[in-house]
């Protein structure tokens, strides 16, 4: 995108309408104010520019806004205010505004006091010079919230994705550790979990309710109703992959391909099952909720959102966790059919972890890659309390960040720099926010 819009400002075009989808994924806060500069170089010029973000640094300087909501998926679609930024500021029924004036913060975790950070170990990595990246002495705090930071190009995936992540895998294993890791010292590390942006699986079968463990209970709840057992269907007739209830025309993936000549394929809804994956005949087995006020099939459950179905699933014991646990990631407006490779990458991030809630994790370490991506302020604390969550069960969570919220919450900083390539690959400074924010070589303290 910024490619794009250095050509568009160098070539001097007037008149045209330029549409940016969420610009600042993976900008530093010093990064932004740049592309903020081209994008008013380009309205200077004559041009319009309409861009889709959350980045309040960005948002703070529109000229106009149009808000869309509520909520999220079926309880959004609404646009709740618009105008100035002095009008949505004032808007009660604006949720950026409060953020925009500064009333709102986003506050979950209280960062540990300086001398009290390395209380449950450390974790120490030593490194030679790898890409632009020069030989490094890197230390994490254990069960602590680390945030690495740094502006784009600094070495900051080189550090953790090429670095610690692999460097602590081979610890685990007993196996040789990469050629340019000297040491590493985490002895109660016993696992390590990457929580990335790619996509979950290119396979068009895997639904919310699939990846969730949840689908393979309902297919068991249904398969002992009355009806089911009076037409002999057991659990595995309930399966988008095998059951003899799926829809035969998609063979249950929800959708066909249209041979559109002289152009690409085009995927529509299947128009016998509409999308819902099953034939008509599952459709006909009910299921009434626990008060026996609602009954329900199973294509019509998994048409429902995860918030949905949780209240008709109240009485569904491990069901009703498993989609508590979704709720609680902020994926509650999801529907439990939808496939998962269409997900966002922030959306694919929290499902990832749907499986690690809600037990012990004490020697686990969890790795996020710029796991903010996409997320509206509200969504961001909902991220810090996963990320609470998972600390209070014993685990160490190091994210790789920009955004100035969740630095705000840390309770250790690494700051690398001081620039991108070649002018970068060092540790500028590390410590709390307090020790950031003094330095006056780090370029993150400025904005914190």
């Amino acid at each position: 995108q910024r490619m794009q819009l250095a050509r568009a400002v160098r070539n001097r075009t007037t008149g045209v309408l330029y549409v940016l989808d969420e610009p600042s994924i993976g900008l530093h806060p010093s990064n932004i104010d740049g592309l903020l500069h081209v994008m008013g170089a380009l309205v200077a010029d004559g041009n319009s520019v309409i861009l889709v973000d959350h980045d309040v640094q960005i948002l703070r300087c529109a000229d106009h806004f149009i808000e869309l909501g509520h909520g999220a998926g079926a309880g959004g679609g609404t646009v709740i205010a618009q105008g100035p930024l002095d009008a949505i500021e004032k808007n009660k029924a604006s949720r950026i505004g409060a953020f925009l004036s500064g009333r709102g913060q986003v506050r979950v975790h209280t960062p540990a006091a300086s001398a009290e950070l390395f209380k449950y170990g450390r974790i120490e990595l030593k490194t030679e010079q790898i890409h632009t990246v020069k030989p490094l002495r890197a230390v994490f705090p254990q069960r602590r919230l680390s945030v690495v930071t740094g502006v784009s190009g600094s070495g900051k995936t080189t550090l953790i994705l090429e670095s610690l992540v692999p460097a602590l895998e081979a610890q685990i294993s007993g196996t040789a550790l990469p050629a340019h890791v000297r040491t590493i010292a985490a002895d109660s590390v016993q696992q390590v979990r990457l929580i990335d942006a790619v996509p979950i699986g290119a396979n068009v079968r895997s639904t919310v309710a699939t990846y969730a463990n949840v689908h393979d209970e309902l297919r068991k709840i249904y398969a002992r109703t009355p009806a089911a057992k009076a037409h002999g269907y057991k659990a595995g007739d309930f399966s988008y992959n095998t059951g003899k209830l799926r829809c035969p025309t998609c063979d249950g993936t929800g959708a066909i391909d249209l041979d559109v000549q002289f152009l690409p394929d085009v995927t529509i809804d299947c128009p016998d099952c509409g999308g819902s994956r099953y034939q008509k005949a599952a459709s006909e087995i009910l299921r009434e909720d626990r008060k026996k006020m609602h009954a329900c099939s199973l294509p019509t459950l998994m048409s429902l959102s995860v918030d949905e179905a949780l209240d008709f699933c109240g009485d569904l014991k491990t069901v009703q966790r498993r989609l508590q646990i979704l709720h609680d990631l902020g994926l509650g407006y999801l529907t439990l059919g939808e496939a998962t490779p269409g997900l966002s990458g922030g959306e694919a991030q929290r499902l990832k972890l749907a499986s690690d809630m809600g037990r012990g994790q004490e020697g686990s370490v969890f790795v996020f890659d710029e796991p903010t991506i996409g997320l509206h302020p509200l969504d961001v604390q909902t991220l810090l309390g996963v990320f609470q969550t998972l600390m209070e069960s014993g685990a160490t969570v190091i994210v790789i960040e920009h955004d100035l919220d969740v630095i705000r919450n840390a309770d250790y900083i690494l700051d690398m720099g001081p620039g991108g390539g070649t002018e970068g690959g060092e540790i500028v400074v590390c410590g709390t926010q307090g020790e950031i924010r003094k330095n006056p070589h780090s370029v993150t303290g400025r904005y914190l």
